[in-house]
C-alpha cells in the first residue's frame, strides 16, 4: 500500500457510527493529526473524539468529546505561538524565541484534556515540553512517552502500568514507546507504517477492557 498523505486523505469517508478496533483507533489518531495539519479543527475534533470514546471506557460521548476539544485546543495553541514566532523574512521560527514564548495556552489545553479523563495533572506540563522540544530540537520523545504512560495507565485503569516483571524497570512501557515512534513515522510521512505502529498500542487498551 503507498503510503503517500493523497492515499489516506482521499480515502472514501468513514461511517459516523464508532468501529470498536484496534486498527479504527489506530487510523483515526492518524486522521486526527492530518485534519491538524490540514486546518480542519472540527474533523480533528471528531476524529480524536472517536479514539477517546473508545479508550477510556469510563467517559461517556460527551465528556470524550471535551476531552478531544482540550488536546486540538492545545495543538491550534500551538500553532499560534509557533507563527508568532517566525521571521517576517522568510516565515522560519526562530527557535530562541520559541523556547522563550508563552506556552500556557497550549499547557492549559492539555490540563482540560487531563482533568477530564482523570489523568495525573503533570501529563499536561510533559506534553507541552514535548511539542516544545519537537519543534526547536532535543529530547522530546521522553517526556512525550512518559506523558502517554500516565495517559494509558488511565486508559488501562491500572495505575501500576507498565508493570514489568522482573529486570529492565525502567522505561515507560512499550506502548508510549510505539506512541513515540508513530509521531516519527507521522513526521517522515510514512502514515501507512504510523497506523500499524500504533494498532497494538491501542489493541492493549481493547483486551485489557474486553479482560
Amino acid at each position: 500500500m503507498s503510503e503517500s498523505q493523497s492515499d489516506w486523505t482521499e480515502a472514501p469517508p468513514l461511517p459516523s457510527k464508532v468501529e470498536r478496533s484496534a486498527p479504527y483507533m489506530a487510523d483515526q489518531l492518524g486522521r486526527g493529526f492530518l485534519h491538524h495539519d490540514r486546518r480542519e479543527r472540527d474533523a480533528a475534533i471528531e476524529a480524536f473524539t472517536k479514539v477517546d470514546v473508545l479508550q477510556f471506557q469510563h467517559l461517556d460521548e460527551v465528556e470524550a468529546r471535551k476531552a478531544a476539544e482540550g488536546y486540538v485546543d492545545a495543538l491550534w495553541a500551538k500553532d499560534e505561538v509557533e507563527d508568532s514566532c517566525r521571521s517576517p523574512d522568510d516565515g522560519e521560527i526562530d527557535p530562541e524565541r520559541l523556547a522563550e514564548a508563552d506556552w500556557s495556552a497550549v499547557e492549559e489545553g492539555f490540563e482540560r484534556r487531563a482533568k477530564v479523563v482523570g489523568i495525573d495533572p503533570e501529563y499536561a506540563p510533559l506534553t507541552t515540553e514535548a511539542w516544545i522540544k519537537h519543534k526547536i530540537g532535543g529530547d522530546y520523545w521522553t517526556p512525550m512517552m512518559k506523558a502517554q504512560m500516565l495517559e494509558l495507565r488511565v486508559a488501562l485503569q491500572d495505575l501500576e502500568y507498565p508493570n514489568k516483571p522482573r529486570y529492565g524497570q525502567s522505561g515507560f512501557g512499550a506502548e508510549p514507546t510505539r506512541y513515540a515512534l508513530g509521531v516519527e513515522l507521522h513526521d517522515t510521512r510514512q502514515y501507512e507504517q504510523g497506523r500499524e505502529a500504533m494498532t497494538p498500542y491501542f489493541q492493549r487498551i481493547l483486551d485489557e477492557h474486553d479482560g
